[in-house]
Parts: C-alpha cells; structure tokens; sequence
C-alpha cells in the first residue's frame, strides 16, 4: 500500500455518505472488487479510517495487550475496537458513515478526511479548525521535541 497523505474536503449529503477522493480510492483498493474500510471512534472527537489489512494488525495488537481485568484496557477497548464498523464504499465512490459514528464526531456537512500514512481521519471540517486553533501551542510544543530528527 501506498502511503496516505493529504487533506481533502468533501460534503457529507443527507443520506450520511460522503464521496471518497479518487486519488485515495486508487492507493487503497486499486482494481479490488471490494472496497472495504473500518471506521471507528478515534480519541479527538474524529473518526479514524483503516484498510481490513491495517485494522487486522492494530486491532490485534491492542487485543494481544489488553485485559478485560484491566479498567485502562476495557476503557480503550469500549472506544475504539466495539464502536468498529466495516463499510463498504458505493458504486459511486461514497463512504455511508453509520449514524452513531457520525453523531460521535459531530459530523454536520462539510468535513475533511486526512491521509495519515497507513489511515485516515474523518472530521467535521468546524471541528477540525477548533482543533487545529485549539491546539496550536501544543503543536509548537510538540514538533520541538522532533528537534533530533535531521533531515
């Protein structure tokens, strides 16, 4: 698989589906007959977005660490692997996002889906400015403790 980057902005129509980038769709699935992503609550009020094969070796690897004895594992666990969902996309390129992940990441209209090399996130595209505003000191902060990577 190819690496997934960019920022991309689509409309979520009344039906909850939204059009996929092509140029995603063309990395993901190729000439696959089935186009099948696993969407799933992320941490920060979006949605995450994962190939069958990505969700496999994550999903795996979160179950191989947790404890169902364990209030930190049931808690992730809870969040991120039960609210899991395969959707297959439309014909037509569309993503129908099931309507409790939509209300979970606020999902109105607009929205942007980013390619973050082996998954994706889906925001409400006024969540995501909040977001990025929100946390711009953070980031700052954040990309100084990268001061050891050269280039």
């Amino acid at each position: 698989m190819e690496l997934l980057t960019g920022e991309y902005r689509n409309t979520l129509d009344e039906k909850g589906r939204i059009l996929f980038p092509s140029k995603l769709r063309n990395e993901l699935f190729g000439d696959a007959e089935k186009n099948v992503l696993i969407v799933t609550q992320s941490f920060d009020r979006c949605l995450w977005l994962y190939t069958l094969d990505e969700w496999k070796s994550l999903s795996s690897k979160i179950m191989e660490n947790a404890s169902p004895f364990s209030k930190q594992s049931r808690l992730v666990l809870r969040s991120l692997i039960a609210p899991a969902q395969e959707v297959e996309l439309d014909k037509a390129g569309r993503l129908s996002i099931p309507q409790s992940l939509r209300e979970y990441a606020g999902l109105s209209k607009d929205c942007v889906i980013l390619g973050i090399n082996r998954y994706m996130e889906l925001w409400d595209a006024d969540e995501y400015a909040a977001y990025l505003k929100e946390n711009d000191e953070d980031l700052k902060d954040a990309a100084e403790t990268l001061s050891n990577i050269s280039l």
